[in-house]
């Protein structure tokens, strides 16, 4: 089988940094796994600095992922709630393993940070 000579095709985990790690999406999929089922207005309670927009369309492309399921409640007046899935879910693991990373290594991150910066 031939390789890719293109580092972004060659590149195995290129598609779930794309899917995983696009701004909001973590913090979404993070407070559905916390707190289980929410309400559009919960999300957006929880996620302070998310505007609406923004917020909506992270979830319609998270519920396009499989990542978030979309219910909607045929009420007066109607209701709507997300949920992770189990596909969203198994990232969990992940997740676990980065913050381990976060908290053993962004020390170390921020001090190479100010080394550089001093240097220039």
């Amino acid at each position: 089988m031939q390789q890719s000579t293109d580092p972004e095709l060659a590149c195995p985990v290129a598609p779930v940094v794309d899917i995983v790690f696009s701004r909001w999406t973590t913090p979404i999929l993070w407070a559905l796994h916390e707190y289980g089922r929410q309400r559009f207005v919960e999300l957006e309670r929880r996620l302070t600095s998310i505007t609406p927009k923004v917020l909506t369309q992270r979830l319609r492309q998270l519920e396009r992922d499989g990542l978030v399921t979309r219910t909607y409640h045929a009420e007066v007046p109607p209701r709507v709630e997300y949920e992770i899935t189990e596909l969203g879910a198994s990232l969990g693991p992940l997740f676990a393993h980065l913050a381990t990373w976060a908290d053993a290594s962004l020390g170390e991150v921020e001090r190479a940070r100010r080394a550089y910066d001093a240097g220039r």
